[in-house]
């Protein structure tokens, strides 16, 4: 199976190891080449050394034919270690003197006279299984004529196995090298950069399945940390982007939602509208033809209770209609400027006149300074402003157990003034079901033939008329908490 080199371990081994190890083996086999040329000529210098120590005392000894001088310094030299056989011959190549094993070189007496006539000369031979090396020297007389040669051999199988060692040694000292090459540059790719390039994929491979929040690790050489931090700031601007579109997704579906609510309560208004303009002439004459029945009908009589009972009835019918009429127009603001202070306790007073709980009290509370609150100006319609509070406060009596309370007075910093109106009950609360749907159109908490469903709904409407903003708060505590909040304008000043 072949090496991938899309690895970057894999690639540094093969641009960069496999280079190495091959210039090392290079140099390796160029040294053991080297030392062995350099041993060779160390060894045919030693016995040419030899050779030409004795070449002068046998000389001499061949000019005077003297035999036994001859074959003492073949001796002499035959005792060295180096040296392995020690031959003369003279002119013809015939053998004179011998010190050691027959010379296999010179069996023949042309080659001796060959050599004698080439000058000195080195060969390597063969004998009986071992290899030798010959050196081989003229020897002449005073006048220079060539009168014998000389042939000293060595024993070359022990160098021969020592070279054999060498290049072994070599060898193994190469792989061995190699292999520590090889460890080497694993650990140290794995150290410097293969631990560092792990940790960023496994982050990046996070990110890739969908892992929020996950950075890279910013270590390792500067290269891999600027590639992480790059990759850091990719990853926050993708997150940001992703934020961005929720944002968008979540205010798309928040307008779409509106403009579906929207939609609905035009047509609620518009068959509201229609139903309340169909029913109001037929009410009139029905409600202007009961009181003056009524009237004909003495105080005592059995069909006086009948009549109030229907007279009462028809009174709540016309509630109805007008409500139905106020939720489906919004006419424009009849603005003006209103205490209040004023306005707000006589709402109250007319609710708990006409409410069916008068026994349950309405505490009015004025926030802050008490008479700086009461004579706060606002320039608002004070017709919807107070049919929106007093559905509120209509709503709260219903509900209470045992009292009510109206808060009311300035808030926020007076770079951005408003003013609040809180209507607090004592009752069970809200329950968290329907809490998202009191303000829709014809949803009521109360029972059957109680409640229309529409005076949440109209005054919200009446209170987002005037800019403000209607909300139920929800802070954990026992009964109900109506808050109304309005702008103030710069030119509403608190004064009498």
């Amino acid at each position: 199976m072949m090496m991938s080199l899309n690895n970057l371990r894999n690639a540094v081994l093969a641009f960069v190891l496999l280079p190495l190890l091959g210039v090392l083996v290079a140099l390796g086999m160029l040294a053991l080449r080297e030392f062995e040329q350099q041993m060779e000529l160390r060894m045919q210098e030693d016995i040419e050394l030899v050779a030409r120590s004795i070449q002068l005392p046998i000389s001499t000894a061949m000019v005077r034919r003297d035999a036994l001088d001859v074959q003492q310094a073949l001796d002499s030299a035959f005792q060295l270690e180096q040296v392995f056989g020690v031959y003369v011959y003279d002119a013809r190549g015939d053998l004179v003197a011998t010190s050691g094993p027959r010379s296999p070189s010179l069996d023949r007496r042309h080659e001796a006279r060959l050599i004698t006539a080439t000058g000195s000369q080195g060969a390597f031979d063969d004998r009986h299984g071992r290899e030798v090396f010959s050196f081989f020297l003229p020897l002449s007389d005073a006048g220079g004529r060539i009168i014998g040669l000389l042939q000293i051999t060595r024993d070359v199988t022990r160098f021969k196995a020592y070279l054999a060692q060498m290049r072994w040694q070599g060898g193994v000292a190469i792989g061995l090298l190699s292999l520590v090459f090889l460890l080497v540059v694993l650990i140290g790719h794995h150290r410097a950069v293969g631990r560092h390039v792990t940790r960023l994929a496994g982050a990046m491979h996070r990110v890739g399945q969908g892992e929020r929040g996950l950075r890279a690790p910013e270590q390792g050489p500067q290269e891999l940390r600027h590639l992480a931090t790059a990759m850091n700031a990719m990853i926050a601007r993708r997150e940001d982007s992703d934020r961005a579109l929720e944002t968008q997704r979540a205010q798309q579906a928040e307008l779409e939602e509106k403009l579906r609510q929207s939609e609905k309560l035009a047509a609620i208004g518009q068959l509201a509208a229609g139903v309340a303009h169909e029913l109001g002439t037929p009410l009139g004459v029905i409600a202007g033809r009961a009181q003056r029945a009524r009237r004909r009908v003495a105080e005592d009589a059995r069909a006086a209770a009948e009549m109030d009972s229907l007279l009462t009835e028809l009174g709540r019918v016309e509630h109805i209609v007008r409500q139905l009429l106020n939720f489906a127009r919004r006419n424009p603001l009849n603005r003006r400027a209103v205490a209040i202070g004023a306005l707000v306790a006589d709402v109250v007073s007319r609710v708990r006149m006409s409410s069916r709980r008068p026994q349950i009290p309405v505490i009015i509370e004025a926030v802050g300074t008490a008479e700086a609150a009461a004579q706060q100006t606002l320039s608002v319609d004070p017709l919807r402003l107070e049919q929106a509070l007093g559905n509120l406060v209509e709503n709260a009596i219903h509900a209470a157990r045992e009292q009510v309370w109206v808060r009311y007075g300035p808030i926020g910093p007076e770079a951005d003034p408003k003013l609040e109106i809180a209507v607090i009950d004592d009752g069970p609360g809200v329950a968290a079901a329907d809490a998202d749907r009191l303000f829709e159109p014809f949803f009521t908490t109360k029972p059957g033939g109680e409640g229309t469903g529409l005076g949440l709904a109209v005054a919200q409407a009446a209170i987002a008329d005037h800019g403000g903003d209607l909300r139920l708060d929800r802070d954990g505590t026992p009964g109900s908490r109506f808050t109304i909040t309005l702008p103030v304008l710069p030119q509403e000043v608190t004064g009498g």
